[in-house]
């Protein structure tokens, strides 16, 4: 694409410089206005600027993929409702064998339960849990922090649906979900496996701590977390006002006391009334686990991923039986305001032709077809990612990639997408501000009720670095080497 005029070209870089400015400094001094604010102001700059008009700004917004997000963020919120992720938790502590069984614990389950429930989504619901775990230990808080951050960011490479980038990537390259899991899988699990050898070699004096608590320790904590999920718990309606002050009021499970799983039976349909409470829970657990393995199913069998997901969200919504508000306020609305900002900017510094002359620039010395030129693109990609965040790198850089590798092959086609998948996604452990995960831990473990811990840049960046290059080196070979 050629470059623009000249006027077009320096206001749509100014309009994209807001847009990274308060994307990686959200409360800057003198716009403190946050990420989410901060892309609606550059995308509507793009438009008062001419750099893009009204009707193509519209058109800019990925729908798909903001409805596969929307949908997973609600299937999550009634798989955590169902216990999903207390299990994960339980997993963690039971009969852990001290600190460097728990540190490789943490890496395994959040690396594999990213791939499947996004790295944002295990970061947001593991992190108090692993903070409490280190606490009852006597353990350091630093080491389990970045096992879990960089962990969900390796274990999200995987599969389309582990991070927003990924499902940018399947959605423009049509990857199927098989071959797209089967590209990354074995660079995600030698990852992993290197991040965690890296995290024990540097902590290893520091986890030499005791083994797992006991029953009643670990009842405390599952008392702690109770009390501290209760805090963060939304406004409960006039209805479950009344169920929480019922004295017939249950736990769920190991201690959680939550609105949410309380279940106004006036209201239900008569095949519940004739069931007792635990009966339906457990129908609706069971629903819950069924229908979210159909939904992976169907994604690896090919069929739209975006529709596949809203289908799952309805179906969970309406075998609820309930007002379905409490669950679709957990849904981060901001969070696709923010894609929808993103997108619209994005596309108006797309139009102005920089991104395409700065690429046909370096396309040279990039080719995917050599180890030189897959090299200096791995670098380009992990600048850009903690220069620009990894989701605007991949709308900007991700039809350029793909059009020279189909120069050379259909297969290198395939291999450049993955490659952006996976050095993109890694790219989010060299920095505290290369991935949301990232600051997702850091905010949780800041507010923790017990054992907070403040993660600084300093101190994630000494281990992000050398993790990052490492990992990402010893990764790339392996990308596309199974083929479906």
């Amino acid at each position: 694409m050629a470059l623009a005029s000249l006027s077009k070209v320096v206001l749509g870089s100014i309009a994209f410089g807001v847009f990274w400015v308060m994307a990686v400094f959200p409360s800057v001094p003198f716009m403190p206005i946050g990420r989410t604010a901060g892309a609606l102001l550059s995308a509507v700059l793009m438009i008062i600027f001419h750099v893009i008009s009204p009707d193509d700004a519209y058109a800019s917004v990925d729908l798909p993929i903001l409805g596969l997000l929307f949908a997973t963020m609600v299937v999550g919120t009634y798989l955590k409702n169902a216990g999903m992720f207390k299990h994960l938790g339980t997993l963690l502590a039971w009969k852990s064998q001290g600190g460097r069984d728990l540190l490789c614990r943490v890496c395994i389950v959040t690396a594999l339960a990213s791939a499947l429930f996004t790295n944002d989504t295990c970061c947001v619901v593991l992190t108090e849990f692993v903070l409490e775990l280190a606490a009852e230990r006597n353990l350091p808080a630093k080491p389990f922090l970045l096992a879990l951050a960089s962990s969900a960011n390796i274990g999200s490479s995987a599969t389309p649906i582990g991070n927003p980038q990924n499902l940018v990537i399947a959605f423009n390259s049509k990857i199927p979900f098989p071959k797209f899991l089967l590209g990354i899988l074995p660079a995600m699990l030698a990852g992993m496996a290197v991040n965690m050898v890296m995290l024990l070699c540097m902590y290893w004096k520091d986890l030499a701590g005791t083994s797992g608590p006991d029953d009643k320790q670990m009842e405390a904590v599952e008392e702690g977390l109770a009390a501290a999920s209760s805090k963060t718990t939304p406004s409960p309606s006039p209805g479950q006002l009344q169920l929480i002050k019922s004295p017939k009021l249950r736990t769920n499970g190991g201690g959680y006391s939550s609105p949410l799983m309380t279940e106004d039976i006036s209201t239900k349909h008569p095949w519940f009334m004739q069931c007792t409470e635990e009966r339906r829970r457990l129908f609706l657990k069971s629903f819950a686990y069924i229908v979210t393995v159909g939904m992976v199913i169907a994604y690896m069998v090919g069929l739209n991923m975006s529709w596949t997901a809203i289908t799952t969200a309805i179906a969970l919504v309406v075998v609820d039986f309930r007002d379905a508000e409490p669950c679709l306020d957990k849904v981060s609305y901001s969070l696709l305001v923010f894609f929808s900002g993103m997108f619209i900017t994005v596309s108006g510094f797309n139009k102005t032709g920089l991104p395409g002359a700065i690429w046909n620039f370096m396309a040279p010395y990039s080719k995917v077809n050599s180890v030189g030129g897959i090299s200096v693109l791995s670098i380009i990609i992990l600048l850009l990612s903690n220069l620009a965040s990894n989701v605007p790198t991949v709308l900007l850089m991700g039809g350029e990639v793909a059009s020279a590798a189909a120069l050379i092959s259909p297969a290198a086609v395939t291999r450049s997408w993955l490659l952006l998948a996976w050095v993109s996604t890694v790219a989010g452990n060299l920095s505290l501000l290369g991935s949301a995960a990232n600051l997702i831990v850091c905010e949780q473990a800041r507010r923790a009720t017990r054992n907070a811990y403040d993660l600084t840049f300093w101190n994630h960046i000494v281990f992000g670095v050398p993790s990052t290059l490492i990992v990402t080196a010893i990764g790339i070979p392996l990308i596309g080497k199974i083929n479906v």
